[in-house]
């Protein structure tokens, strides 16, 4: 009975080829522009996770202390334990891990050794940078350059320049491509580097390096040596410490620890790109209602096929049921032609989502997508975008197509046929 079903509908669907295929060219396209949005959303967000887990640092020790001195003295644990000090101005004090290199000590620990990877101390300054008549505010990093490696693989990052040149000239610069387009800087130009206590010093662009991340193609690279001459800071101390961990995705329960040894505040990068994180959460929902709407658009067109199908073939469905067709049948006959319709469009979309994909992927042009910069689009092939997409069209093709066939499971075969001309 089923083969003399699929027969039928078979035959329905190719009585109305125009209209059929019409329908089935809706769904296609739909289905393609839906799974290539998809990708589009999901391959920026894998994109984004990608490049910051291979060059971002995975947990950052700040020079935040995790027991500061209460801004309320009274309302401390003991407020009976409290003295009070009246005339005693200081400026507030910087946030800076001291002694970095014991704490460096506790991550080579048998302890951590197999959990922290690498760790790279850096200093951060606000400072000025001049080149001519041009002039930007920059976040200048001193680091130690094996130790930065470790963490970004900036040695092979550079477009320009090599690391030993950076290596023998203590007033070296590694600068970011950004900040060498919007400055006009090249290899060996000369930079003042003013601080924010007006001091200057004369530096060298030793290389040009591309990261993909926006943040970091910002930026200006220096020695941590004269990174802590220019913030003043003695050599016992740095503004924080970047590790990269062993497993990325899983960091936060070993941040908690960390924080807990060290006593100065962990951060994961989930925490540190938790706004963008959130924003793709977003456009997930949005790309998900988009969906459902156009698959209900889509449904839709299979009911209006099929409504025309179920008038055109009144009498010959009359015909049917007085050959004792159940009205169960007449309903999954139409129902299995609008699993067909769907299933064939939403095919047909998949294979030209492949394409559209392909496309978008290969176009040579640099695009700024949110916090990454890369040549073409990042897009996604994983295969349960595409069965996610396919299955929920088919679904609700299916769904669409209950309707007209209630409708041909009501019809009287005495009635249908008398009125008929035959």
């Amino acid at each position: 009975m089923l083969k003399t079903l699929f027969n039928i509908a078979v035959r329905h669907l190719l009585g109305r080829r125009r209209q059929t295929l019409t329908t089935i060219f809706g769904v296609a396209v739909s289905t393609m522009v839906l799974i290539t949005t998809n990708s589009l959303t999901r391959g920026l967000l894998d994109s984004f996770i990608e490049t910051i887990v291979n060059v971002a640092p995975h947990i950052t020790v700040k020079g935040e202390k995790m027991n500061p001195v209460p801004v309320n003295v009274v309302a401390a644990d003991k407020p009976e334990a409290v003295a009070f000090v009246e005339n005693n101005i200081k400026k507030q004090e910087r946030e800076e891990v001291v002694n970095y290199r014991q704490i460096l000590g506790i991550f080579g620990s048998p302890e951590y050794r197999k959990l922290v990877l690498a760790s790279s101390p850096y200093v951060e300054s606000q400072v000025m940078a001049v080149k001519g008549s041009r002039n930007q505010p920059l976040l200048l990093k001193g680091v130690l350059i094996e130790s930065e490696d470790a963490i970004s693989g900036i040695r092979n990052k550079l477009v320009r320049g090599d690391i030993s040149m950076y290596e023998k000239n203590p007033n070296a610069l590694l600068i970011g491509r950004t900040v060498a387009k919007d400055m006009g800087v090249g290899l060996n130009d000369e930079v003042t580097v003013i601080s924010a206590k007006g001091k200057s010093r004369q530096c060298k662009v030793a290389g040009i390096f591309f990261t993909g991340v926006n943040a970091l193609d910002q930026s200006v690279f220096v020695s941590l040596k004269l990174a802590q001459i220019i913030e003043e800071l003695p050599p016992n101390k740095v503004t924080g410490i970047a590790l990269k961990v062993k497993n990325p995705l899983d960091d936060s329960e070993l941040a908690k620890d960390l924080q807990r040894v060290t006593g100065y505040r962990c951060i994961t990068w989930q925490e540190e790109n938790e706004s963008i994180l959130s924003l793709f959460a977003r456009v997930g929902y949005i790309v998900f209602s988009l969906v459902a709407f156009v698959g209900v658009v889509s449904g839709f067109g299979v009911a209006n096929i099929l409504v025309t199908t179920v008038f055109e073939k009144s009498r010959d469905i009359a015909i049917m049921k007085s050959f004792g067709f159940s009205s169960r049948r007449i309903v999954g006959l139409f129902v299995l032609e609008g699993f067909m319709v769907g299933l064939f469009g939403a095919l047909i979309g998949g294979v030209l989502a492949i394409g559209s994909i392909t496309l978008f992927a290969n176009l040579p042009i640099e695009s700024s997508q949110g916090p990454l910069t890369k040549t073409g689009f990042s897009m996604s092939y994983n295969p349960v975008y595409f069965i996610m997409v396919i299955s929920v069209t088919v679904l609700i093709s299916t769904i669409a197509a209950i309707l007209p066939s209630a409708r041909a499971a009501r019809l009287e075969p005495v009635g249908v046929l008398r009125d008929s001309s035959l």
